[in-house]
């Protein structure tokens, strides 16, 4: 099931960007998000956490709306990104958000770290800075440096959905916290797509693209699913750091399904970022 976990995850971000190569990102994001928005609740049901929704305060509802909100941020700049470059660059910008996660957690919660978790923070840094090689890749991504603008922000937002969670969402069921804030994800991915004028756009996805998009939600939604259900039966010590490997899987399809290019030093890169994940999961 942690198998599987991550290789859902990697397929995610792949059927993602087979799905808006003519599609306007933020079009795309509002539509997976309805189908991860689904999962989301069948989730919740699963492990009958929706009888948790009547002991929700109203600081817990703000919380939820403003993790809500920075994970719609995160998903929208995160989208962009993989339009507008190369899979196996910008998904290792994204996990990088691990980093700033603790950084923030460091300041704003008084969290301590240990010798191997600063160890992890350096190699994960190192990793993907290694994998940004502007010599390789789509001519977009070299021609374009916007990629890497959008690929920080998703990896920004994602940080401060974390760190949002964790301040204001204690005593909420992860699932139920997680389905509550995918609606807020989902209202706000269309707003944008109405503010945006994008409406428009919608009955012109080509079927193809629509059928990936909605794979791509599926896909998420499947990589929870098997997640939660391989931490209820097994080791998280074992569960997690092959869920948080997923990015070697996303590299390798964005190689051999994209036919994406990577050098040398983007491949040393890559292994950097498979130890200090590691590093960080067992610190």
């Amino acid at each position: 099931l942690a198998c599987l976990s991550a290789l859902f995850a990697g397929l995610m971000s792949i059927t993602a960007k087979m799905g808006i190569k003519h599609t306007d990102s933020n079009v795309a994001t509002a539509i997976r998000t309805i189908v991860v928005l689904i999962f989301s609740w069948i989730m919740v049901f699963i492990t009958g956490q929706q009888q948790g929704l009547s002991e929700i305060d109203g600081r817990g509802v703000l919380f939820l709306v403003l993790s809500g909100l920075a994970t719609g941020a995160s998903w929208l700049c995160y989208f962009r990104s993989l339009q507008l470059g190369d899979v196996n660059k910008v998904v290792p910008i994204d996990k990088s958000s691990t980093v700033l996660t603790i950084i923030l957690a460091i300041l704003f919660l008084n969290e301590t770290v240990n010798g191997l978790k600063i160890a992890g923070m350096i190699l994960l840094l190192a990793g993907a800075l290694m994998m940004i090689d502007k010599k390789s890749g789509s001519q977009a991504a070299a021609k374009d440096g916007r990629w890497l603008m959008y690929a920080i922000g998703s990896a920004v937002f994602a940080a401060l959905t974390s760190i949002l969670a964790k301040v204001g969402m204690q005593g909420i069921a992860s699932n139920l916290a997680t389905a509550l804030r995918t609606a807020v994800v989902l209202v706000m991915a269309w707003v944008v797509v109405l503010v945006t004028g994008k409406t428009k756009d919608v009955a012109k996805i080509p079927r193809r693209e629509l059928l990936f998009i909605c794979v791509s939600g599926l896909m998420t939604g499947a990589s929870w699913l098997c997640y939660f259900a391989a931490l209820k039966d097994g080791p998280a010590s074992v569960v997690v750091p092959i869920d948080k490997l997923s990015v070697l899987l996303t590299v390798a399809f964005s190689v051999f399904i994209l036919h994406e290019k990577m050098s040398l030093k983007a491949w040393l890169g890559l292994g950097l970022l498979a130890i200090g994940t590691l590093c960080m999961v067992f610190a």
